[in-house]
């Protein structure tokens, strides 16, 4: 029965986006899919008193137009003051210590805004756009209106009517009061003082300040498995807090940055916020490398033996020293990449022991295979070829994550513009129905599986689904030998490309991309397995293998960067003398055997 009313109403619900209307007792339109109920109505008239009858008339009308709600007057510093309590909660529940939010992240958001000069001071940001908008006003310009057209219709050119009545101006207009201030032509040029990535800074900060056992690698990967919230994290937000309009271009966002990135902006914050010396990591603090390692070395199924080189190696180069990890504006004012840095050190490491020049190490192998008692000797072609076939899957798994990965929000951002809502509710139907199809002929679910969080992307072991056997309890006797009663690596040669620093003022850019074709290959796989590992780019961690080695061996080898290109393989890559090496490695071992008595 009710059909027949609702027939000539077809605009899509605005819960749901369903397109099923039907009419409750008191006469108003009601979706059957969610029940919202919604202004239009169908009234009865009575004409009884015209005709002279008992006849009844039914007609439709819609009803008058509702305001939004305009909710609690809040400002954007708000907005994500509730986000980041939220990614703090997020922490804590992953087991981080209560501390990091109270005593470290509140004071460091509250010393943020007072240094913005958006709260916490007596000498507040001065703007107009500050004050709450007048019904009769009209103070949005036209470059303002077409940025947040363009934002609000997430790629559609509909900008709202310069012609719109005051009253729907006044119910239409953004979440947020103070948000035009944060898209004025000055602070796009200055870019915004706030933003979803500056969280990540602060939470970075924080838990490098309360020495937590997070990496920003892991950071990173908590908010990319959806742990932490980030994207689409606005849907959180209290029900008072309208998020509609130019909100759009503050708090949604539909990439995660990358590492170099985050930690950039933390650089940038350090030096903003002129912060004091941060807690010394010294080595019982697991951020700092010789702990660290083992967890990458764990990870990568490599020897518990390495790790008493990766040790000797940081003493050997002198980073063994907690005030190189700890950052101190006057001694070390660049903010320690303590995940990158530990892998440029097993990699360092595995290259003195192995040599990883296309050759050295697969000598070693057969040695090694050749021996009767090899049962028990680390092998690196076996091992190889396990990691070889693990990074295979967890790549695709990777590539399989990302395709399913739901970047729209489920709470839509609306614009002013009605046409430009429809199109966005045609679009979200649109997506919903697609992603039904895909679960259908994919027999899976469209979405990300819901995984518990874990500091390994591998398992090795003989449990099921383990990504293979495990080798920590490998020895290196075949790479290792005894001399002068001293551990020594048999590997007598230790390659490196040039050394010299570039000036960044005339080479910004990393030389990665030409240098990694006269690389060796097994140097470059170690790099990207490493870089899988920890989500940053091969560049990167090439970089931070060179500072290693340039503290390691020092710097006296050069090379014309203008050249590189024309150097073939063999000449760009320059062999410590034996002699040198062996001296190295004698030091290594005496401080080694060193840091073994005292453990």
């Amino acid at each position: 029965m009710d059909d027949e009313y609702t027939a000539g109403y077809r605009e899509p619900c605005s819960q749901c986006s369903a397109v099923d209307w039907g009419i409750t007792d008191e006469c108003h339109f009601y979706c059957r899919s969610c029940h919202n109920v919604i202004e239009r109505t169908r009234d009865v008239e009575d004409t009884g008193f015209v005709q002279g009858g008992s006849n009844k008339i039914s007609s439709i009308r819609k009803g008058s137009k509702k305001k939004l709600e305009r909710g609690h007057i809040w400002m954007v510093c708000e907005g994500f003051q509730f986000i980041l309590r939220n990614q703090a909660n997020a922490l804590l529940r992953l087991g981080v210590s209560p501390q990091f939010k109270d005593d470290v992240l509140c004071p460091l958001w509250r010393l943020f805004l007072q240094k913005s000069r958006l709260a916490y001071t007596s000498n507040p940001v001065k703007s107009s756009k500050f004050r709450v908008q007048d019904v009769n006003s009209d103070s949005d310009s036209a470059a303002e209106s077409s940025i947040m057209s363009a934002s609000a219709t997430d790629g559609e050119s509909n900008p709202p009517s310069v012609a719109d009545s005051n009253a729907e101006n006044a119910s239409d207009y953004s979440g947020s009061m103070d948000v035009s201030s944060y898209l004025s032509a000055r602070l796009r040029r200055k870019r915004s003082p706030l933003s979803m990535m500056k969280t990540l800074a602060l939470i970075h900060l924080a838990l490098v300040w309360s020495r937590e056992a997070l990496t920003l690698s892991d950071l990173l990967r908590l908010v990319n498995e959806g742990h932490v919230p980030y994207v689409n994290a606005y849907e959180q937000l209290p029900e008072e807090m309208k998020v509609v309009g130019k909100d759009a271009l503050l708090f949604r966002v539909e990439s995660i940055p990358s590492h170099r990135v985050v930690h950039k902006e933390a650089q940038a914050l350090v030096l903003f916020l002129q912060l004091p010396a941060f807690p010394p990591v010294t080595c019982e603090t697991l951020l700092h490398p010789e702990l660290l390692s083992l967890r990458y070395l764990t990870d990568t199924n490599l020897p518990d033996e390495l790790h008493l080189w990766v040790c000797r190696l940081m003493e050997q180069a002198g980073m063994a020293d907690q005030t190189l990890h700890t950052f101190d504006p006057h001694s070390c004012p660049l903010l320690p990449r303590y995940d990158v840095q530990t892998a440029a050190l097993i990699i360092v490491t595995m290259k003195f022991l192995f040599g990883l020049d296309d050759h050295t190490e697969w000598n070693l192998s057969n040695e090694v295979g050749n021996q009767s008692d090899s049962g028990d000797l680390f092998n690196l072609r076996r091992w190889y070829r396990l990691m070889q076939t693990a990074l295979m899957r967890a790549q695709q798994r990777r590539r399989q994550d990302i395709a399913r990965k739901q970047w729209k929000a489920k709470k839509l951002i609306f614009p002013k513009n009605n046409g430009a809502k429809r199109t966005m509710m045609k679009k979200k139907r649109i997506a919903e129905q697609v992603q039904l199809c895909f679960e259908k002929l994919s027999s899976r679910p469209a979405g990300v599986q819901e995984v518990s969080p874990s500091s390994f992307r591998f398992c090795w072991g003989d449990e099921e689904g383990s990504d293979g056997p495990s080798l920590h309890h490998m020895k290196l006797d075949g790479v290792v030998s005894q001399k002068h009663n001293l551990l020594t690596p048999s590997n007598s040669t230790y390659w490196h490309p040039g050394l010299k620093k570039c000036d960044r003022r005339r080479c910004p850019s990393s030389h990665y991309s030409d240098m990694e074709p006269t690389l060796p290959r097994s140097f470059v796989w170690l790099l990207q397995l490493f870089s899988f590992l920890l989500d940053v780019k091969p560049s990167d961690l090439y970089e931070e293998v060179l500072k290693v080695e340039r503290q390691v061996i020092g710097t006296k080898t050069h090379c014309d960067v203008s050249s590189r290109k024309k150097k073939t393989r063999t000449s760009a890559r320059t062999k410590s003398s034996p002699r040198t090496l062996e001296r190295t490695c004698l030091t290594g071992g005496e401080s080694g055997k060193t840091v073994s008595d005292s453990s």
